[in-house]
């Protein structure tokens, strides 16, 4: 059985500072990703999707963590072809006047092709300690499955190669019974990860829980199940779902077949919302233990 590796996506969220998880004393940025890291070998870091890294944050990651810790590194909005806020972007960028939110479409070819270069130079720090797992890319809930859409995915995985990128699908196709054999296969030939998801159904943006290994690194997300506000709009409404003993229970000897089939298996609670990712992914490791 391959390592698996269990986190939280995120040890900065505020509902999390405020709910007593992290002592009194632990006060700083320093202090509390010392602090996170202490108790998990694993983050996700999604404020990446909102705005690119910098290299001296990296730098200073990896002097705050263990040998052994590990990144995940949530790819920046325009990457993803989601809407990005224009405030959001290098400052000595050219961007359209008059928007607020803009699109890969809405830019000159050679400042997407900048943005892309920044955003993996900032990350170069974290993969020269051996501290960089894989990269991100969840994209949008009207991302379908189409020759042209797999052909960005594909564009993606090279644009940031050797780093590696794994792959978080949000429309309903591509997982449809008549095109799971083919979204895998996709996956596996091209050696890409498939990102497994526990995740509220009933929704176009929904996946189905299928367990699949397409790469040496597997990886699963814990979403919830807030069917109710998932699509609120609102974050703190919709991940705030703490899972039983036995929802984990049930997934156990999942996450170790995933396991057996990966040479790592990177496990995220995404339930982000006070203490919950932090309580599930500790209980869930000590039932994998």
């Amino acid at each position: 059985m391959g390592e698996i590796l269990v986190g939280t996506a995120s040890w900065t969220d505020k509902s999390l500072l405020s709910s007593g998880w992290y002592p009194k004393s632990v006060d700083s940025a320093e202090e509390r990703l010392k602090y996170y890291a202490t108790h998990f070998p694993l983050v996700e870091v999604d404020s990446t999707y909102y705005f690119p890294p910098s290299e001296k944050n990296s730098e200073l990651w990896v002097e705050r963590t263990p040998k052994d810790f590990t990144f995940n590194i949530k790819a920046f909005s325009l990457l993803t072809q989601h809407p990005t806020k224009a405030e959001a972007l290098y400052k000595d960028m050219r961007r359209p006047e008059g928007k607020k939110n803009v699109y890969p479409d809405d830019l000159e070819p050679k400042v997407v092709d900048e943005v892309w270069d920044r955003f993996l130079s900032a990350l170069q720090p974290l993969d020269d300690a051996g501290k960089l797992g894989v990269l991100l890319f969840q994209f949008p809930p009207w991302f379908t499955i189409s020759k042209k859409n797999k052909a960005y995915v594909l564009e993606c995985a090279k644009r940031a190669a050797p780093m590696k990128i794994c792959v978080e699908l949000r429309n309903e196709t591509w997982m449809e019974e008549r095109n799971v054999e083919e979204t895998l296969d996709f996956l596996e030939g091209h050696g890409l990860p498939y990102v497994c998801v526990d995740m509220p159904q009933g929704f176009k943006s929904s996946i189905p829980p299928v367990v699949a290994a397409t790469s040496d690194v597997a990886v699963i997300r814990f979403h919830g199940h807030n069917a109710d506000e998932w699509e609120s709009g609102s974050v703190q409404r919709r991940f705030a779902y703490l899972y039983s003993t036995d929802e984990l229970k049930k997934w156990v000897p999942k996450i170790e077949k995933l396991a057996s089939e990966a040479k790592k298996t990177h496990i995220l609670m995404n339930n982000c919302h006070a203490d919950y990712a932090q309580r599930n992914a500790k209980e869930l490791a000590e039932l994998l233990r």
